[in-house]
């Protein structure tokens, strides 16, 4: 996907998630002081996301989603219309990282929240990127499909492969790197314990 589509499509996440972002807020009687307080992100920029000024980074989405106790994609969901939802590749709604280098791509239905969630992850080379603990019980399933990478845990780091896969949990903090000259590509079931669904 060209660099052009690639904002196009993050673009295309701006006023979903500012949406949602309100929606959820006013639902649960707080203020954006209380929202930035929770979140640790700033009041001016949770202002300018639910006003559609500003899209969020992959971070600070994961940021305001544990704020609300929600999942990542009850964020970037819009209904679908029918029981089936097909997701294209050249239509797809993409996140990605402040300088980049990281994105990541949802390839279920944004019909609903759930509590199983399933992504495509690319790293560029030479790049790291940082992830926050997510809600307590949440754990990550892995799939590199191409690359090398080297993931760092707090129980420590391990090395995957092309065709290797890793299952953890993810309520703590962890880093994937990407140590090669080569793009990284790795799929992501992500599964959340004890979520209400339909937050």
């Amino acid at each position: 996907m060209s660099e052009a589509a690639v904002s196009e499509s993050i673009a295309d996440l701006t006023p979903i998630v500012g949406a949602n972002l309100r929606r959820l807020r006013v639902k649960r009687g707080l203020s954006l002081e209380r929202m930035a307080k929770a979140s640790g992100v700033s009041r001016a920029m949770l202002g300018q996301i639910e006003l559609g000024q500003s899209t969020p980074t992959i971070n600070v989405v994961w940021k305001i989603a544990r704020a609300l106790d929600v999942s990542f994609a009850t964020l970037i969901t819009e209904r679908a219309a029918t029981s089936a939802a097909l997701v294209r590749r050249d239509r797809a709604k993409l996140l990605t990282s402040q300088d980049g280098s990281f994105t990541s791509r949802a390839l279920f239905p944004f019909d609903e929240p759930r509590s199983v969630e399933f992504y495509e992850l690319q790293l560029a080379p030479h790049s790291v990127e940082n992830a926050d603990p997510h809600p307590v019980g949440t754990t990550e399933n892995l799939v590199v499909t191409r690359g090398t990478l080297d993931l760092q845990l707090a129980a420590g780091r391990h090395q995957l492969e092309t065709g290797d896969a890793i299952f953890f949990e993810a309520d703590v903090p962890h880093s994937y790197r990407n140590p090669s000259a080569e793009p990284l590509v790795m799929y992501l079931v992500m599964s959340y314990a004890n979520r209400v669904v339909g937050k």
